[in-house]
């Protein structure tokens, strides 16, 4: 980017007149290696513990289908529609004529003039407000873009999300100053790209063991940074950094782990390496070192020890565009897979008329339904404000994510060989070029990305329990004493008398029951049921296990896979109603999906209580002991002489280059 977009490096170090310390910066006693029972504090610390609006995931839970919160379907503002489908047919004009996919995936890098195409489309602001000359789209037009942007190239889909899904415009959206935002964002939104710095090489979901520090200078003029942070999407490439470090606790001062916006350029910033991956090859995504790189006091976003608050919130819409690109190869697989199996002839019938393709078929098509109404729902709901959704946008990354999976490697299956095969090899005999095994290396991150699937499930589980231990959480916590014990007892007791009745019957045991839904109705009693079922067997868990419950991981994993498919069933029911009259086949889709998803369910529920969860556990220790050991034998295992994490030292980079990429500065956006 061109120097006069942001201040010098030297501007910067300007402001703090203390010069930069030959010291090693020492890892903070809070981080390195804490207790599970420190780690969890600092995870539930970030938590936002108030419900000041409805959330029709958190009743659904709590064995409550609350339809009114999503019935009848949200429709979006008629303006903000007409600029959203504007910009939408510009963007696709754009990505079909002048992007080429397949040499993105071939060179493992987007050309320059790919950043400048979209920057003038605009598409580096599109969640950013038209007051600071961004696009200021919906959530829903907004993944809409990346859906279309990614079907052409994820990677590119993958720079957009990071830039403004989880880099600086949205913590400043919601959390920075008016100064701040009139700083950054104008920049952003013309072009310039940003970054989320999080990771580090030996903490992923942990932030507890967070070891980048930020030293405050003697004179308070700002915050020196000393630390190493892994898997920076954009991270070669950005000029805007988001950087969560750790802020030490002193007198008068909060401390801990805090945002900052970092300029990408500024002094003892070494990007050491970019990464390389299974799949979206042209991801720019580094290993950057940050060493006495000073930071303005005005470049803290929303105070002090807010950083883990900012990621977690900004997560709960940001989350949203992974799904979006899920969507997106859901749709581009129906297409492969429909017009493969409708030409390609085997014993004398199309493939597509065998029942062994057509289950494949008909799982991808009511999956993708499913996953599209469950996104759209999402964002329109987000984009009204009026209900929380970080219960619901947890459970569409975590549903899609797996759901794509799933549909990539039944995709490979109906394509056989071919879809094994590479494209440019499809290519080169003057077939078709169906890129399918690349779109399954492309999605396989999306089950890691922003919160892996096990995460998930243990994140989504804390928020559906949240109910029962804000009234009886001192029961089963060891550290509470008798007095709050009792308090405890007398809440849960006032809270379960009211509310276990409510589980016994409900609407969904009525024949008649939401007829209003038509072929649909049910579908939805059977949601109801088993929401009030959900609710009991977690309650009855909870009551056998207490304490011990948080480390049930598996059960609670099994927990929110219901509550994802019986939200799924609940909003493509509701949508299906909507659009009857003018789309009447989406009702045949809706009925296909519940259909589906109620034998998942079945099964799932089956699971909760019948299965080998415990001799599991068992078994992983035995494992973890070396008692199997002699299992490996007859095989070359991987060299020992190089760690499983590779260890770091706090100081000045001793990288043999920098391996950032200079991009040339943007164009002026296209109004």
């Amino acid at each position: 980017m061109a120097e006069n977009h942001r201040p010098s490096a030297t501007d910067s170090r300007n402001a703090d007149p203390s010069p930069p310390t030959a010291r090693r910066a020492s890892t903070p006693d809070a981080a390195g290696q804490v207790s599970e029972k420190e780690a969890r504090q600092v995870a539930e610390a970030a938590r936002q513990t108030t419900w000041d609006r409805p959330s029709f995931g958190k009743e659904l839970f709590l064995g409550r289908l609350r339809l009114d919160l999503i019935d009848p379907w949200p429709r979006p503002d008629p303006d903000e529609q007409a600029r959203g489908e504007e910009f939408l047919g510009r963007l696709r004009d754009y990505v079909a004529a002048e992007v080429d996919g397949a040499a993105i995936e071939r060179d493992a890098r987007i050309p320059d003039e790919v950043f400048q195409g979209l920057a003038r489309l605009g598409a580096f602001g599109m969640k950013i407000g038209r007051e600071y000359g961004g696009l200021g789209l919906s959530n829903l037009h907004y993944c809409r873009a990346l859906m279309l942007a990614g079907s052409v190239s994820p990677a590119i889909g993958a720079l957009l999300s990071a830039h403004q899904s989880i880099g600086v415009p949205q913590p400043l959206k919601m959390f920075g100053s008016e100064e701040q935002k009139r700083r950054f964002l104008p920049r952003l939104a013309a072009g310039e790209v940003s970054a989320f710095l999080l990771t580090e090489p030996d903490v992923g979901s942990d932030p507890a063991r967070l070891a980048t520090t930020a030293e405050p200078t003697p004179d308070g003029a700002g915050y020196r940074i000393n630390g190493v942070k892994l898997w920076a999407t954009n991270g070669t490439v950005a000029t805007q950094l988001v950087v969560m470090a750790r802020v030490p606790k002193a007198e008068g001062r909060r401390g801990g782990i805090t945002a900052f916006v970092v300029d990408g350029d500024a002094e003892g910033i070494t990007v050491e390496r970019r990464n390389a991956f299974l799949g979206l090859r042209g991801l720019e995504n580094s290993l950057t070192r940050f060493h006495d790189v000073f930071v303005p006091k005005e470049n803290v976003i929303g105070g002090e020890g807010k950083g883990l608050r900012i990621a977690l919130s900004t997560l709960t819409t940001g989350r949203l565009s992974l799904p979006a690109m899920c969507v997106g190869a859901g749709k581009w697989a129906l297409n492969v897979a429909r017009e493969w199996s409708a030409e390609r002839v085997q014993w004398g019938r199309p493939v597509g008329e065998h029942e062994a393709v057509a289950q494949k078929l008909s799982f991808i098509a009511a999956t993708t339904y499913g996953m599209e109404t469950m996104l759209d729902l999402c964002c329109l709901l987000a984009d009204d404000d009026r209900n929380d959704i970080r219960i619901e946008a947890a459970l569409v990354k975590l549903y899609a994510s797996e759901m794509a999976w799933r549909i990539a490697d039944e995709l490979v299956q109906i394509r056989g060989g071919r879809g094994y095969e590479t494209a440019d090899s499809l290519t080169a005999r003057g077939e078709r070029p169906a890129a399918v095994e690349q779109m399954l290396r492309d999605l396989r991150i999306n089950r890691i990305f922003e919160g892996s699937t096990e995460i998930m499930h243990l994140l989504i589980a804390r928020e559906a329990v949240d109910a029962h231990l804000s009234v009886a959480g001192d029961i089963i916590d060891p550290d509470a004493g008798l007095a709050r014990k009792a308090k405890a007892g007398a809440r849960a007791g006032a809270f379960y008398a009211r509310w276990l009745p409510t589980l016994a019957v409900g609407k969904g045991q009525q024949p008649t029951g939401y007829g209003e839904f038509g072929p649909l109705a049910g579908h939805l009693r059977h949601v109801e049921r088993a929401s009030r079922k959900l609710a009991r067997s977690t309650f009855y868990a909870m009551s056998r296990w207490q304490g011990k419950m948080e480390r049930k991981q598996a059960f609670l994993g099994r927990v929110v896979d219901i509550g994802a498919e019986l939200f799924a069933m609940s909003a493509v029911c509701v949508r299906a109603r909507a659009e009857r009259d003018t789309r009447p086949e989406n009702v045949e889709l809706a009925d296909l999906f519940c259909r589906q998803a109620k034998v998942r369910v079945d099964a799932l529920f089956t699971a909760l209580w019948e299965n080998t969860d415990s001799i599991d556990v068992t078994a992983a220790k035995r494992i973890l002991a070396g008692r199997y050991a002699a299992l490996e034998d007859g095989v070359v295992t991987p060299p020992t002489d190089l760690p499983w994490v590779a260890p770091w030292t706090p100081g000045p980079s001793t990288a043999p280059s920098d391996a950032r990429r200079r991009l040339p500065p943007p164009p002026n956006p296209t109004p």
